[in-house]
């Protein structure tokens, strides 16, 4: 053989042997700079807060400092196409939410697939809905609502956050589970949706329980139930929608952590035992506590089945129910 061609041959070898060689490398450094966390919702709401007690837990855990960057807008796309088109070098993360499952039903191209080009790393925590009436409407159970709705056919209305949202989604479940007339009024976030619920210009409406507890002490709304398996340890009084009669009605809004698809294997193991440790911690459940959410953690496999389980429940959802945003 050419002497100069076996060289260049050894050489070519060399290079092709050092690229996993590098790349593992750069995984056995990892985290070596700065971890982005993107957040797809703007500041102040509740995944922002979310992200903001993870992620100073995460660093203290790695060691390393992480940034969040709120990508708002598209019903959560924008931030969400971002994330999913980002390197997937374990420098870039994801806040991922419910809207993101459902999202893949009511938008006909949202720009990502929450399974394909994501890689699931662990929940992190669930916060149940809470169905709540107007005080000034003269119902003070879910059955009496029913009732109520029923003797009153396309006079009553609902209120949610906008179009897809779980408010929206809980509210048309309810309306097929009891074959109900009701009228659903999309606002432009929660805040004027619970705002007209408390003044009795709508009727009722799925509220996340944080934003809602505060009007329902002050008797500005009425706590009807709660749309999860087990009471609110702030409102032992109020029932689970099963115990109202209405079983197999668990709404929840969640979080979870994302890398973009093809993240090393290792800085997902290594991100999802963070994510353990941090929900193991007892300053950090009371912290979900008071915000009447519970701090979870759970392996990629599993993360990765709920997220495929919540996909197909609110798929079915959406088509059933023709809720559409484009």
């Amino acid at each position: 053989m050419d002497r100069r061609k076996f060289i260049e041959g050894g050489l070519a070898l060399g290079a092709v042997v050092s690229v996993p060689a590098l790349a593992q490398s750069s995984v056995s450094k990892w985290p070596s700079q700065t971890i982005k966390l993107i957040v797809a919702f703007g500041p102040g709401g509740s995944t922002d807060v979310t992200a903001r007690i993870v992620s100073a837990k995460l660093m203290e855990i790695i060691g390393q400092r992480i940034v969040i960057e709120n990508k708002p807008g598209g019903g959560s796309n924008i931030g969400s196409e971002l994330a999913a088109k980002s390197p997937a070098d374990g420098y870039t993360l994801f806040l991922g939410t419910v809207a993101n499952a459902i999202n893949m039903s009511l938008f006909k191209n949202p720009g990502y697939d929450l399974l394909k080009d994501f890689e699931a790393i662990s929940n992190i925590s669930s916060a149940p809905a809470l169905l709540v009436s107007s005080s000034k409407l003269p119902v003070k159970t879910v059955q009496e609502l029913i009732q109520y709705a029923k003797e009153r056919p396309g006079k009553m209305n609902y209120a949610s956050s906008g179009v897809g949202t779980t408010p929206h989604l809980a509210g048309e479940m309810f309306k097929q589970r009891f074959g109900l007339d009701i009228a659903h009024i999309a606002y432009k976030g929660a805040a004027p949706a619970l705002t007209d619920t408390i003044g009795g210009v709508t009727d009722f409406g799925f509220k996340t329980a944080l934003s809602a507890i505060p009007s329902v002490q002050s008797g500005q709304l009425r706590a009807l139930a709660v749309a999860a398996p087990k009471r609110l340890a702030l409102m032992p009084d109020v029932p689970t929608m099963a115990e109202a009669g209405v079983p197999n009605f668990d709404i929840t809004s969640w979080n979870g952590l994302f890398a973009p698809a093809k993240t090393p294997r290792e800085i997902v193991d290594k991100l999802s035992a963070a994510c353990a440790k941090i929900a193991a911690m007892k300053d950090v459940q009371e912290t979900f506590a008071a915000q009447a959410a519970i701090v979870q953690s759970s392996t990629p496999e599993q993360f990765r089945a709920f997220v495929a389980a919540e996909i197909k429940m609110w798929g079915d959802v959406v088509r059933s129910t023709g809720a559409t945003a484009g």
